[in-house]
């Protein structure tokens, strides 16, 4: 079964394709959404039909339907074609602003309220029309909880990997704050696993120091969950060397083998010097030291810059995380936010993203030094 299967059936079947534009906002004849767009990451997309409010829905190269509205927003409908049109047929209207979280009585009072407003609009053929449809495309009427499902995990999935760009301003389409999932959230999950995983198996605390995404990840993690016992895999992560761009996770690092005063640890921090500010000389001061740091580091993730975690996903080699966090924070920069501008270019650089980087030296002034336009 390809992707495009329901496709071709509405273009081939004139009275099918004439149900599907009107009620069910799904016109294969008017799929020109009215601007350039690229997904952020690059992959293809093709825009297959539109809808009456000047919407057009895009079908990517996996198959899952992206829709994008007239009002800048866009976002995945369905992990297929099909799932799309039964979302769409299954709960027209006003039916599409349900929750799943919403009792029986809500859903069931929503979704008649709204096919009876198309009802009024369409005539008394709505439902056979509906069912003719259906059938004709292969399709099932699925209960409109399952729909509502269905469209919030799609929905879900839009981040990173969907993401919609004006091809010609570089910035975002938005996406409701509902589907999104936290970058911090997202970006220390491995690390978490894997901090976890050293904790219970000291056999593997080797394979994971010398990763440097996985080094880098379980620093993070250790940074905001530490204990006595993983002092240990910590001298292993350190032997293997910090990032030099994650100065946050070697200071919190240094900070916990600091406390205990050993002088191995001392000797081990001692060329690192340079990233860890009053770092003593003498091993004989190192707890005054780590307590005097500790006390200037105690972000939760939640509270650090977002700028923190598209760092360490582009370490974890999350590409499309990391691009996706750098545009969503350039494209809510503003007039006073020259300094954040100026590490997205950086960062932006640093993950090979020409083209937001240029679109981040834009914004700064031309005495910026070494980021200004080019």
């Amino acid at each position: 079964m390809t992707h495009d299967r329901a496709l071709r059936i509405l273009r081939q079947r004139p009275d099918l394709a004439a149900i599907a534009a009107y009620p069910f906002a799904f016109d294969v004849t008017g799929d020109d959404h009215g601007e350039d767009v690229v997904l952020a990451s690059g992959a293809p997309l093709r825009p297959v039909a539109g809808e009456d409010s000047g919407g057009t829905y895009f079908l990517c190269a996996g198959g899952e339907v992206l829709h994008a509205d007239s009002e800048g927003s866009a976002g995945l409908l369905g992990e297929s074609l099909d799932e799309a049109l039964e979302i769409l047929i299954g709960l027209p209207g006003d039916a599409a602003c349900l929750s799943p979280e919403d009792d029986d009585a809500t859903l069931a009072a929503g979704v008649a309220e709204a096919e009876e407003e198309i009802r009024e609009n369409y005539g008394p053929g709505f439902d056979a029309d509906r069912e003719r449809l259906l059938t004709g495309l292969g399709l099932r009427l699925l209960p409109p909880r399952e729909l509502l499902v269905r469209a919030e995990r799609a929905g879900r999935r839009t981040e990173p990997d969907f993401v919609l760009l004006n091809a010609e301003e570089g910035c975002a389409y938005e996406l409701h704050e509902s589907l999104r999932t936290p970058a911090w959230q997202t970006a220390l999950a491995p690390g978490r696993a894997d901090l976890a995983r050293i904790r219970a198996d000291a056999s593997c605390h080797e394979a994971v120091a010398s990763d440097p995404g996985r080094r880098a990840g379980v620093l993070a993690a250790v940074r905001h969950d530490h204990r006595p016992e993983d002092l240990a895999p910590l001298r292993t992560l350190l032997r293997h060397g910090i990032p030099a761009d994650a100065p946050d996770d070697l200071r919190a690092a240094a900070v916990l083998l600091g406390r205990y005063g050993d002088a191995t640890d001392h000797a081990l921090l001692l060329p690192l010097r340079a990233a860890l500010p009053g770092f003593p000389d003498d091993a004989r001061e190192l707890p005054r030291w780590a307590t005097t740091a500790a006390h200037r580091d105690t972000t939760a993730p939640e509270d650090e810059p977002p700028l923190v975690w598209a760092r360490l996903a582009r370490l974890q080699g999350r590409t499309e995380l990391a691009r996706v966090t750098l545009i969503r924070l350039l494209d809510a920069a503003g007039p006073r936010d020259d300094a954040l501008v100026a590490e997205l270019v950086v960062e932006c650089e640093a993950l090979g993203d020409e083209l937001q980087a240029d679109r981040a030296r834009r914004r700064l002034p031309r005495t910026t030094v070494g980021v200004g336009p080019r």
